[in-house]
């Protein structure tokens, strides 16, 4: 069902929760699995940070997983990087809300659902 499974992350604990779906579904459906964090362009000093997040985020994967950090608008770069990866799905974190805020997704997360022509599954933190 999905040959190319990407996962966004930032070392949160809703990119967490949703790395550990990702990582559900590449195993169950013996996806490619990609883990992408991006970062400010220039920002040197972020992209070690977010190297070494998502090196100890990803450690423990027993799937194969390409890492990648990249550079640009959040929500764009996440998207492009799943269309050169030929993704299936992409996969993110949202915070857990209750009451009347449980639907605000967050603005990179909502911004890629709204603008991907690849599907989004949004994977719900704990609540606050």
């Amino acid at each position: 069902m999905f040959e190319t499974v990407v996962v966004a992350t930032d070392g949160s604990e809703p990119t967490e929760r949703a790395l550990e779906s990702a990582i559900d579904l590449a195993t169950r459906f013996e996806s490619s699995l990609h883990a992408v964090s991006v970062v400010a362009h220039g920002d040197h000093r972020a992209r070690a940070d977010a190297q070494s997040t998502l090196l100890a985020q990803t450690a423990q994967v027993a799937c194969p997983i390409t890492r990648a950090v990249r550079s640009g608008p959040t929500a764009e770069t996440i998207i492009e990087y799943a269309s050169t990866t030929d993704a299936d799905l992409i996969v993110m974190g949202v915070r857990g809300r209750d009451g009347p805020y449980e639907y605000n997704l967050g603005s990179v997360t909502d911004a890629v659902v709204a603008d991907s022509p690849i599907p989004v599954l949004t994977v719900r933190g704990r609540a606050n």
